[in-house]
């Protein structure tokens, strides 16, 4: 039943955030596959790749460590601060920025670079003002001690150990 709750997950949210507002915004302004590739094109693939897979991961920690989904309906039960969280507290949202990135260079459309812009703007006032005030009265100090250790955007920790 948990893998089904995060298959929905990955569909809702990050399927449209990822797949179903940017194929509207290429329809829109008439942009489809380029017809020659170059590297632009490779890189941005790399990059789309790289932010699934990140994605992936986060899912599956969240199923398997957390016992939920990122999703508010189904919330985990348990801190998730293993695999890609140790590095950083926000890899799902990275990993859709880059996924989102990658886009915006394969098409080299500026509308999907509009987008990404307002998409990194809104997550990142989420996660201040909504996200990490939620986890603190969930989690209280354990979250509160992940904070001090592990950085919100750029991976790496703060201090020498965590755990």
């Amino acid at each position: 039943m948990l893998f089904l709750k995060n298959v929905i997950y990955v569909i809702i949210l990050p399927g449209t955030v990822s797949v179903l507002v940017p194929h509207f915004l290429l329809a829109r302004n008439h942009t489809g596959i380029p017809p020659f590739w170059g590297a632009p094109q490779y890189l941005a693939l790399l990059l789309a790749l790289f932010g699934i897979a990140i994605v992936g991961r986060c899912i599956w920690d969240f199923a398997t460590v957390g016992h939920g989904t990122p999703g508010p309906p189904d919330p985990p039960k348990a801190l998730v601060i293993r695999g890609l969280y140790q590095e950083v507290r926000n890899p799902l949202y990275l990993g859709l920025l880059s996924l989102l990135m990658g886009e915006t260079i394969f098409f080299s459309s500026l509308s999907l670079l509009r987008y990404m812009a307002g998409y990194w703007i809104f997550v990142h006032l989420m996660v201040v003002w909504y996200e990490e005030p939620c986890l603190l009265r969930k989690f209280g100090q354990s979250y509160e001690r992940y904070c001090q250790t592990v950085n919100r955007w750029i991976p790496g920790r703060k201090q020498a150990a965590f755990l």
